[in-house]
């Protein structure tokens, strides 16, 4: 019988490497979130939901330390999504509104950030992690033996790394448009009752743009170019609706923080898009194994 410590030698070391830092930035997301509600001189209702949304992402690590120890081939445009989105989400939360931010949280942010840039330095650029990270989804498989749940191939055609970044990208748009819009609720609560329609109706905007997504990169995934243009149309309304309403309802403040990030998703959703269809275009060969888990804690 095989044992967990058997199977846990057989791992590289870089991989384990890996693991033990993803617990550590996990760890570490929680410590400067909490060092920055202690610090912060106005712990107002958005920056709760900021705090809140900060503190999410500690699951996301540990979901990708799953994702990892099974050799997931999406864990690795997961991690990078999911390090990059937290220190910007992290970073929005050190910097007050008027005067510097507090030492012990510009320490914390500086070992945040130097974790999520080893986390995504060992994800792209270690040859063992790479190729431990090539693995199938379980399935339910029905055969002569009966019913049973094994790793097997998908049906549809392998993926290329860049459109399963596109993937988690693109799922990070419906978070990243519901946060502000939390965040604007603090408006309504101060005495701004004409800007409830509005918030309504952003809210509306971002559960809707959360199931258009899924629509699209479900098609997306199976080749269809349709789907690409309704990407690019869904990236384009996302940015056209937040900006405005960041800078609207939550000021240059707002919109510095909650809009930098998902201009950042919207970059590398639409390159992820542009290095597929070259990829594609230039060898429509093997490619990365697709991991149909892929979905976004991100944002």
């Amino acid at each position: 019988m095989t044992t967990a410590a058997a199977i846990r030698s057989r791992r590289p070391f870089a991989v384990r490497v890996l693991i033990w830092l993803l617990v550590a930035t996990a760890a570490a997301t929680v410590v400067v979130d909490v060092l920055n509600w202690w610090y912060a001189p106005e712990r107002g209702f958005g920056l709760a939901v900021r705090s809140g949304w900060a503190l999410l992402r500690t699951l996301g690590f540990l979901v990708l330390v799953w994702h990892v120890r099974r050799g997931r081939a999406g864990a690795r445009p997961f991690g990078l999504i999911l390090a990059v989105t937290t220190v910007f989400a992290v970073g929005r939360l050190i910097v007050p509104r008027a005067g510097v931010p507090p030492l012990p949280g510009v320490l914390g942010f500086a070992g945040l950030t130097a974790l999520c840039a080893a986390v995504v330095w060992l994800l792209y650029r270690s040859a063992s992690v790479r190729a431990h990270l090539v693995r199938h989804p379980a399935r339910l498989i029905v055969d002569r033996r009966g019913l049973s749940l094994r790793e097997s191939a998908p049906r549809r055609p392998e993926l290329t790394g860049w459109l399963i970044t596109t993937r988690v990208a693109a799922f990070s748009y419906g978070p990243l448009t519901l946060v502000p819009c939390l965040v604007a609720i603090g408006t309504i609560f101060d005495g701004r009752l004409v800007a409830a329609p509005t918030v309504v109706l952003w809210f509306v905007v971002g559960i809707a743009v959360s199931y258009a997504v899924l629509f699209g990169t479900f098609f997306l995934l199976r080749g269809k170019r349709w789907a690409a243009g309704l990407l690019v149309a869904l990236t384009a309304l996302v940015l056209l609706v937040n900006l405005p309403l960041c800078w609207a309802l939550l000021g240059l403040d707002g919109l510095l923080r909650d809009g930098a990030p998902l201009v950042l998703a919207a970059t590398m959703a639409l390159y992820g898009l542009w290095r597929a269809g070259g990829a594609r275009r230039a060898d429509p060969g093997p490619a990365v194994p697709a991991d149909r888990w892929v979905g976004s804690p991100a944002g």
